[in-house]
């Protein structure tokens, strides 16, 4: 037993049965006990929308000078679900609001999406270029 009476490995194992996905990343973990119950509670959060970036491209750290240097090249569909992962921590209205998100990130950190400039992939959101995959993902999880 650990401090407050609780099982110390039950609170570690549970936190590592919550983060499980989000494997090598930082994640905010909020442990809530209740000191005369002696039973806890894990909230975790989710990792930086640069993290997820990271994490999609396999690499190590954004481009030094983003704008002269790309990291790697994202596709629609991983933008697109990183924006899903990211949706209460952005608080966009739409789920197009969060992929402006995650595209604005993606161009501060020097990555290309569909081999663009995320500044030309906004654009072409804007015209409509991408409607029907977003309509695909706003039917199978609503923001």
């Amino acid at each position: 037993m650990g401090p407050l009476g609780l099982n110390v490995m039950a609170v570690v194992n549970k936190i590592n049965e919550l983060t499980k996905d989000f494997a090598g990343m930082r994640v905010p973990v909020k442990v809530i006990v209740d000191v005369e119950k002696k039973t806890f509670e894990v909230e975790v959060g989710t990792p930086t929308t640069a993290a997820l970036i990271v994490k999609e491209l396999k690499v190590q750290k954004g481009a030094g000078q983003p704008g002269r240097e790309n990291i790697g090249n994202l596709s629609m569909e991983q933008v697109i679900k990183i924006a899903l992962t990211k949706k209460e921590d952005i608080k966009a209205k739409t789920l197009k609001g969060a992929i402006k998100s995650v595209l604005g990130t993606a161009l501060s950190m020097g990555v290309l999406v569909e081999n663009k400039s995320p500044k030309d992939v906004q654009k072409e959101i804007d015209k409509g270029a991408y409607d029907d995959l977003i309509k695909k993902y706003e039917g199978e999880n609503k923001l």
